[in-house]
């Protein structure tokens, strides 16, 4: 029997998976070098390592590090995918399933050694405090952090007297003395903003300073968004161990949806995720191709096939 032209141009790989993949990569890998040059900018341009030694790792080499790993693993995804080469593919999917068990297995060390973190954690805000006011960037760091968990201070807003210029004590000339930063102020839709709010804030009770600032600490909170995700990264990493992945995308999709709402960093989790499934998903087609050609190549001089 004659093999038609439809025959021949028949193929499994979804052009759909294939770019989609590769968009997803190519994103991700524009990331990566964004975050590879604001990484040796902060080092090389910036000179804040004295402030930034209160920091148990400097930011700047984190994002070096962070930035690297992700364009060599997002430069396997995009040219796997274009290329529909196995083997970069396959090392893109497994560099993925070993974040998930990093992050996974740090999740449990911190729930075994909950006590050595939080005091690590503590130890690491309270010198950041201390030194808040010594670098812009250090600065930042510490107001984004307090606005994004509605807290204030390690562990309650007291703790900003650790820093010169918000010390409470009666000699402490700065018109800083006894406050805390804007950044524990508690927003309300006013018009005009207050940003005297944490002025003198130290001086009022527990009860009157809580209509004003966010009087409990960032470590609690840093605990349950901690918490919060474990779950998640769990779900997901019992997920990885199921070979047939295509057959249980509706119930990890479902899964996504339900908890992609909970904190942004899910989100992530789930663009991981997403990048997992891809890849398996293209994957299982390209073996199909390949398995397909073979038997084509091993049948088209047969005269009976």
């Amino acid at each position: 029997m004659a093999r038609t032209s439809r025959d021949e141009e028949f193929t499994y790989v979804s052009p759909a998976v294939k770019y989609l993949l590769f968009i997803f990569n190519f994103i991700f890998w524009i990331i990566s070098l964004v975050l590879v040059l604001v990484g040796v900018y902060a080092r090389i341009v910036k000179h804040a390592e004295t402030a930034l030694a209160c920091l148990a790792v400097d930011p700047a080499v984190m994002l070096l590090i962070v930035g690297v790993l992700m364009f060599i693993i997002t430069f396997c995804g995009c040219v796997g995918s274009l290329r529909e080469n196995l083997c970069l593919l396959q090392t893109f999917c497994i560099c993925l399933i070993v974040i998930f068990i990093l992050q996974l297995t740090a999740g449990v060390l911190g729930f075994i050694f909950s006590d050595k973190a939080r005091g690590k954690v503590t130890e690491v805000i309270n010198n950041a405090i201390v030194h808040y006011r010594d670098d812009i960037d250090l600065q930042n760091l510490i107001d984004f952090g307090q606005e994004e968990f509605d807290c204030c201070g390690a562990l309650r807003y007291l703790d900003w007297s650790q820093n010169m210029y918000f010390n409470c004590s009666k000699d402490n000339p700065s018109r800083e003395r006894c406050s805390v930063p804007f950044s524990c102020c508690i927003l309300r839709n006013d018009t005009v903003i207050n940003t005297m709010c944490g002025h003198n804030i130290q001086e009022l009770n527990y009860i009157e300073a809580g209509n004003r600032v966010h009087t409990n600490g960032c470590i609690d909170k840093i605990v349950d968004w901690i918490h919060s995700n474990l779950f998640l990264l769990g779900g997901i990493a019992l997920g990885l161990a199921i070979p047939q992945v295509e057959d249980y995308i509706p119930t990890l999709t479902q899964l996504l949806i339900e908890e992609t709402h909970v904190e942004p960093s899910v989100m992530f989790s789930g663009l991981q995720l997403a990048g997992m499934l891809l890849s398996q998903i293209l994957m299982n087609q390209i073996k199909d191709q390949i398995a397909l050609q073979n038997y084509s190549q091993k049948h088209s001089s047969d005269p009976w096939s």
